[in-house]
């Protein structure tokens, strides 16, 4: 079974939880699991929150490297205090033991995610073989990058990841089931079984419920189901080969995690290792025809910047023109309105002058929008999830540019026909949707 399930770039892991509230030394799960590492990039409050809402209890926090804090002086120290807590965690018995006595929980998790939205999302956390992922931009490998990677960002994450004693992922690849039918009916085949956890995400996030997916026939289901999708899969060029595979899975989120990842594996195979557990990363697949999973625009902030030469900067894009919106209400509904094939629009706000912006530039909006950005020297630009937190810092010596809608039909198809999209050109739901991490495997024991 697990030949199958290697030949699609799937391994089993070994999962690490903690003891959940009601069991013996137990851990409440609202304050074990905490939300991805990069959001709420420019409100510390949110972070500070965060702590506050963890305090006393075993966290995920003192696991992950909130980039709210990329810049601070502190980076080394933080790292050094991430890997002492992995490996107080491990020492201290934190994690709960498996079905195999004091061994960890071999198998997938099966998860719904209820969101502050009235969206249930299912998900299977797995282990992929970073062998078969590829990120840059002509990659024809089974995982690819939807959105561009930066490699300037990749040094951080892998400090980071380089000796770590855990892993927990925030990392989100898609697959490309249109009838919506395999992550259903895995849940259908586990849901009889009580879940290893269940219970509330700290600040208003909704709820997480998870089961334990460790008998081989549904390992078995699982890889017939990923051997149909593949049959089904674009390629990007050519008959599927060694080096031209299927498009199994997109990476919806955390790429440059996955990216980091495989950065430290390559480090490893340069030291002449074969196998290791820094091979594999773990991940949460999802499925992008779920109805749950909705794709955001990531809006840009334009740090200590003002409208006017923002305004200049977007002048540049073709058929360019601007109008006045009077405000953020009617800019929001404009840019949702306005929005139509053969152009983008785009919304600006800074100190309370707003105004709807027009281009011929067809396609996803990032496509225009991010390379004129990019040739600005000098511009310091942040990447928000959410239009309250953009207008908020919009009204702070910054202005905001705010992004039309996202339609997700056709990624796989755009991204093998032309590679990756610009980075940061959409996110899987709003900030408070994004997975918390709450899984963990052993990289170094």
């Amino acid at each position: 079974m697990q030949l199958k399930l290697e030949k699609w770039g799937i391994a089993v892991p070994e999962i690490l939880l903690p003891f959940i509230k009601g069991t013996p030394q137990g851990v409440n799960l609202s304050q074990w699991a905490v939300i991805a590492c990069d959001q709420f990039t420019q409100d510390r409050d949110y972070w500070k929150r965060v702590g506050e809402a963890a305090a006393g209890s075993p966290s995920t926090l003192n696991l992950i490297f909130p980039e709210v804090h990329l810049e601070d002086d502190d980076r080394a120290g933080r790292i050094d205090s991430i890997h002492r807590s992995m490996r107080r965690y491990l020492d201290n018995g934190v994690f709960a033991a498996g079905s195999a006595g004091d061994a960890p929980y071999r198998g997938f998790v099966y998860l719904e995610r209820d969101t502050p939205f009235n969206r249930r999302r299912r998900g299977l956390v797995a282990a992929v073989d970073l062998e078969r992922y590829d990120w840059s931009p002509d990659a024809r490998s089974l995982i690819r990058s939807t959105e561009g990677t930066v490699p300037e960002r990749l040094p951080p994450r892998m400090d980071i990841r380089r000796n770590a004693p855990l892993e927990t992922p925030h990392i989100l690849l898609l697959i490309n089931d249109e009838t919506d039918s395999l992550l259903p009916s895995l849940g259908e085949r586990v849901k009889k079984n009580a879940p290893l956890y269940q219970g509330a995400l700290m600040l208003n996030s909704g709820s997480i419920s998870g089961w334990l997916l460790d008998a081989e026939q549904d390992w078995a289901f699982f890889a017939e189901g990923l051997a149909s999708l593949a049959g089904k899969a674009p390629s990007g060029g050519g008959a599927p080969s060694s080096e031209n595979e299927p498009f199994l899975f997109a990476v919806g989120d955390g790429n440059h995690s996955l990216a980091s990842a495989k950065g430290i594996w390559e480090e490893y195979k340069a030291a002449g290792a074969t196998d290791h557990p820094c091979r594999y990363a773990l991940v949460e697949i999802e499925n992008i025809y779920d109805t749950a999973v909705q794709f955001e625009p990531i809006h840009r902030v334009i740090l200590d910047t003002g409208f006017e030469k923002t305004v200049s900067i977007l002048s540049k894009l073709p058929g360019f023109s601007k109008s006045e919106a009077g405000g953020a209400e009617k800019l929001l509904n404009l840019l949702k309105t306005e929005n139509q094939a053969g152009g983008n629009c785009f919304g600006i706000a800074s100190e309370g002058s707003y105004a709807l912006l027009k281009t011929t530039a067809a396609g996803i909006a990032t496509t225009c929008l991010q390379p004129l950005l990019d040739k600005e020297a000098g511009l310091k630009i942040d990447y928000i999830h959410d239009e309250e937190e953009l207008l908020r810092l919009s009204r702070e010596g910054n202005t905001g540019i705010l992004l039309p809608p996202v339609n997700k039909a056709g990624l796989f198809e755009t991204a093998a026909a032309f590679g990756a999209l610009p980075r940061k050109s959409f996110s899987m739901g709003h900030s408070c949707e994004k997975r918390f991490y709450l899984e963990c495997r052993v990289l170094f024991g």
